[in-house]
């Protein structure tokens, strides 16, 4: 007898279809040490000839990253604090980025091979091919110290007077030009983000926008009545997948792991992990919960 299955059975199996390298991946080879982590953080670890030895030490490690470490809460709080001014960033530029390479010109796959060229040089890739001598990069050290001059020589004093006089908020300019100062870095973040936004705007319908320019629609309302409600889906998923990607190499990251292999207190690593860990997730929760409910969903 032929099982029949319904739409939404299907697309439920084929959910779990997607998700399931992931989820054999976390099952063989993530869930144990992370309960290992859990046991180290109530643990003081010590070396034996044997392996190592565990005694427990309650909350201690947790109160010590807390409230006895001189580093861990600055860094921490400096981490959350830089995340909080980059997200937005970050999600800007890589909408902006997305819309003007969604437009069709001469060089458009050139030019969107470009923006998503920092990902590549940022993922180690490169670095990690050159120190194996499969490539040779030579650079030249003068031509760097020219650019690096010209770069120091930007005038951001005319930008804020600009700025100013256009009758801006100061908090509104100092964000403006702190986000001029670090632009190469907020390129280098939106790569992937700026793939997602341009499957999103792919994604949408031609006959939507047909429907607006019939309608009498300036490109202003197209956007903010057509563009900007169909993607805001995958805002949220770019906001989720930025905060992640702040976190994986932050300086709270090479403490924990100094921590573990350099001063050999993995119960104290563990610890500060879980608080991480903690705080992200908590952060991730409540930007969920409030840009989904701004979410439209198509259908």
């Amino acid at each position: 007898m032929r099982l029949k299955f319904t739409l939404t059975q299907k697309r439920s199996m084929l959910g779990l279809l997607f998700i399931a390298p992931w989820l054999i991946g976390f099952i063989f080879l993530f869930a144990g040490p992370l309960a290992q982590s859990i046991s180290f953080s109530f643990n003081k670890l010590t070396v034996s000839p044997s392996g190592y030895e565990l005694h427990n030490v309650g909350w201690s490690n947790f109160t010590d990253a807390l409230f006895v470490d001189a580093n861990f809460n600055r860094i921490l709080t400096e981490s959350i604090l830089g995340m909080i001014v980059d997200v937005p960033l970050i999600l800007f530029f890589s909408l902006f980025s997305a819309v003007l390479l969604n437009q069709k010109f001469r060089g458009r796959g050139i030019a969107r091979a470009i923006f998503f060229l920092p990902v590549i040089l940022a993922s180690g890739a490169v670095a990690a091919a050159e120190s194996s001598g499969l490539i040779n990069l030579v650079g030249n050290a003068e031509v760097a110290e020219q650019l690096g001059q010209a770069s120091s020589q930007f005038n951001i004093r005319s930008m804020v007077m600009i700025l100013f006089e256009a009758g801006f908020p100061i908090s509104f300019i100092d964000y403006i030009v702190e986000a001029v100062m670090r632009i190469y870095e907020i390129i280098s973040n939106s790569g992937v983000q700026i793939l997602i936004f341009l499957a999103a705007l792919q994604s949408v319908p031609g006959s939507m926008y047909e429907v607006a320019k019939i309608e009498g629609a300036t490109a202003y309302e197209t956007f903010w009545k057509v563009t900007f409600p169909m993607v805001s889906p995958l805002i949220l998923t770019n906001i989720i997948y930025t905060i992640i990607d702040s976190f994986s190499d932050s300086p709270v990251t090479k403490m924990i792991y100094e921590t573990a292999f350099k001063t050999q207190n993995f119960g104290l690593s563990a610890a500060m992990a879980w608080l991480y860990t903690i705080i992200v997730s908590i952060l991730l929760l409540v930007m969920g919960y409030i840009v989904s409910r701004k979410t439209f969903y198509h259908n």
